[in-house]
C-alpha cells in the first residue's frame, strides 16, 4: 500500500466539505494539504480544520495548478459550469481528479476532460455517488449472477422532494440553465448512470424525453402573496414558505444542510438566517423567481437486445431522493425501496429479501446518499494509494457514455423527436 494521500481541494463548498472530511476519520490515509475558493470564510475554515500552510490558500486554482505540483490528487467541487477547466488543468499536471458530478455542462466538455486524464495517464473519479452505495453494489451483483435473468425491462423513480427542489432548484443554483445546467444533468445524470450499468455491456439506441416547468411559475402564485416570505399575508398557507422550510429548522438547532447553503459565510443562527430571507435569494417567493428548470421529466429508453428503460423524475414527493426501482428480467423481479432488495423468482415463486448493512460514519454526507459519500471517497482513496483505478467503481469512458444519454435526453425534450445514437466508428 501506498504512502500518505496528499489532497487539494478546489471549491471548498458543500461537496468539498464532505468529501474532506474523510481526512479527519482517516488521517493515517489522507492530508488535505492545500485549498482554493474565492470565499474568505471558506478557506479560513478549511484551514484551521486541516491545518494548512497560508502559502497553500488560494482565491484562484489557476494560480495553485500552475504552481509544482504539491499533492497527488484533487478534488474538484466548483459549481457545474466551473468543472472543465480545472478538470482539465489538474489533470494535464499529472494529479488524480475526483471530479464533482456532472462532468461538464457540454458534451464537447466531458469528451475534453475524459481525453486529458486518458492523456496524461492519470486516474478520473467522477462524483456518481450512488454506484458506491451498498445496496446498489448488491443490485449489479444480483443481475450479474443471473438472479433474474436477463434484463428486460428496468423502471426508476427519482423523488426530488418538494422543499429540496424549492430550495435547490426553484430559489437556489440550480434554478436557471444559464447560470448552470439543466436539471436532468444536474440531478439525475446519477440515475441514467445507474441504469446505464444495470444495462451491462448494452448500449442505448433509442432516447425519448418530455418534461415541464410546472408550478413554480407566476400564474400560480396565490392572491394576496408577497415577493418574499417574510413579507407575505398568505406564508402560513404556502408548503414552500421560506420560514417553514428554513427558520423552523434553525430554531430547532439544525445548522446543516440546507441552512450551510443559504449561510455560507457564518454559522445559521436565528438572525443570519432571517437576514439571509430577507434580502437573499432563498427568501423570495417560489412564485416569483426566475427559475426555467424542469420540475418533472421523463425519460425511456432503448438499449440493444430489445432492453427498455423508463426513468422519472418529479419535483412533488413527500420521500427526499429515496429512489425507487423495479428491474424486469427473463427469470424473475427485483425491486429497490427503503434500502430492501426483493427479488421474486418465478421458477420457485418464491421471494428473497437482502437488507445490506454497512460500517460507515453515519451522517457522513448528504441525506439520501451519505453511505454513497463515504465509500466513493475511500474507494478513490484507496485507488490513488495503490495505483490501482480499478478500485474506482466506474471507468471514463463508460462516465462519458452516460453523460451522453443525459445530453440527447434532453436534446429530444427540446425537440420533441425520438434521437438516435450513432455508434458507427
Amino acid at each position: 500500500m501506498g504512502a500518505l494521500v496528499r489532497l487539494i481541494v478546489v471549491g471548498a463548498g458543500c461537496r468539498g466539505e464532505i468529501y474532506s472530511r474523510y481526512s479527519i476519520i482517516h488521517p493515517d490515509r489522507v492530508k488535505v494539504v492545500g485549498v482554493a475558493d474565492p470565499r474568505k470564510f471558506a478557506r479560513t475554515k478549511f484551514q484551521q480544520l486541516y491545518n494548512i500552510a497560508d502559502e497553500n490558500l488560494y482565491e484562484d486554482w489557476r494560480i495553485l495548478a500552475e504552481r509544482e505540483k504539491c499533492a497527488d490528487a484533487v478534488l474538484i467541487c466548483t459549481p457545474d459550469t466551473l468543472h472543465k477547466e480545472p478538470a482539465v488543468a489538474f489533470a494535464k499536471k499529472g494529479y488524480h481528479v475526483l471530479l464533482e458530478k456532472p462532468m461538464a455542462t457540454t458534451a464537447e466538455d466531458c469528451i475534453e476532460v475524459v481525453g486529458a486524464c486518458s492523456q496524461s495517464g492519470v486516474m478520473l473519479c467522477v462524483g456518481h455517488v450512488l454506484r458506491y452505495d451498498p445496496s446498489i453494489c448488491k443490485i449489479k451483483e444480483l443481475i450479474d449472477s443471473g438472479a433474474i435473468g436477463d434484463v428486460i425491462h428496468i423502471q426508476h423513480l427519482e423523488p426530488i422532494g418538494f422543499y429540496h427542489f424549492a430550495h435547490s432548484f426553484v430559489r437556489g443554483n440550480w434554478r436557471n440553465e444559464a447560470e448552470s445546467t439543466f436539471a436532468l444533468l444536474a440531478k439525475s445524470c446519477h440515475d441514467i448512470d445507474l441504469i446505464y450499468q444495470w444495462a451491462g455491456k448494452r448500449r442505448c439506441l433509442k432516447v425519448t424525453s418530455f418534461g415541464f416547468v410546472s408550478h413554480f411559475t407566476p400564474e400560480h402564485k396565490p392572491t394576496g402573496a408577497g415577493n418574499r416570505c417574510l413579507d407575505c399575508s398568505v406564508e402560513d398557507t404556502c408548503p414552500y414558505s421560506a420560514s417553514k422550510i428554513y427558520l423552523d429548522r434553525v430554531k430547532k438547532g439544525n445548522t446543516g444542510w440546507p441552512l450551510s447553503v443559504i449561510c455560507p459565510n457564518s454559522i445559521p443562527d436565528i438572525e443570519t438566517v432571517t437576514e439571509a430571507l430577507r434580502t437573499g435569494p432563498y427568501g423570495r417567493c417560489v412564485y416569483e423567481c426566475d427559475n426555467d428548470v424542469c420540475s418533472n421529466q421523463v425519460v425511456n429508453m432503448e438499449f440493444e437486445g430489445g432492453l427498455t428503460a423508463a426513468f422519472s423524475m418529479v419535483a412533488f414527493t413527500e420521500e427526499m431522493c429515496k429512489r425507487k426501482t423495479t428491474i424486469y428480467g427473463s427469470k424473475g423481479e427485483l425491486t429497490f425501496k427503503d434500502d430492501e432488495i426483493r427479488v421474486f423468482d418465478f421458477l420457485t415463486q418464491k421471494a428473497s429479501k437482502y437488507v445490506v448493512n454497512s460500517d460507515y460514519p453515519k451522517n457522513f454526507g448528504l441525506p439520501g446518499h451519505s453511505k454513497a459519500d463515504y465509500y466513493l471517497i475511500d474507494s478513490f482513496i484507496s485507488a490513488v494509494m495503490n495505483n490501482d483505478p480499478s478500485l474506482i467503481a466506474c471507468d471514463p469512458e463508460e462516465t462519458l457514455q452516460s453523460h451522453l444519454v443525459v445530453f440527447e435526453a434532453e436534446r429530444s425534450r427540446r425537440e420533441s423527436r425520438v434521437v438516435h445514437f450513432n455508434h458507427s466508428g
